[in-house]
């Protein structure tokens, strides 16, 4: 069982940015999707960002998140700046064998335990 531990959530006012990070218990460097996703309070959970070779962002945070992955270290991060109070939410990083087939968290096996990120106004 693959195990996804995040790291580098918290709480920064608008404009801020911050750095999350996923460690990886396996090997990511082949054949892995991994990705990032957000849950807001009474929202459903919506993708943000995944990668498999390139990065891929859904539109609400283009130009300002950035994924990418350190397979040396088996780490995946999220990168996000110019942060707004609509990016406040539990964050998640998920993998899946093969390549990123959407954005649908069901087809995402393996989930970290979860990151909190409180954007102020």
């Amino acid at each position: 069982q693959v195990q996804l531990v995040e790291s580098g959530g918290g709480s920064v006012q608008a404009g801020g940015s911050l750095r999350l990070s996923c460690a990886a218990s396996i090997d990511i460097r082949s054949g892995y999707c991994m990705g990032w996703f957000r849950q807001a309070p009474g929202k459903e959970r919506e993708g943000v960002a995944l990668i498999y070779r390139s990065g891929a962002y859904v539109d609400s945070v283009k130009g300002r998140f950035t994924v990418s992955r350190d397979n040396a270290k088996n780490t995946l991060y999220l990168q996000m700046n110019t942060l707004g109070p609509e990016d406040s939410g539990i964050y998640y990083c998920a993998g899946r064998a093969g390549f990123c087939g959407g954005w649908w968290p069901g087809q995402y096996d393996c989930w970290g335990q979860r990151t909190e990120v409180t954007v102020s106004s």
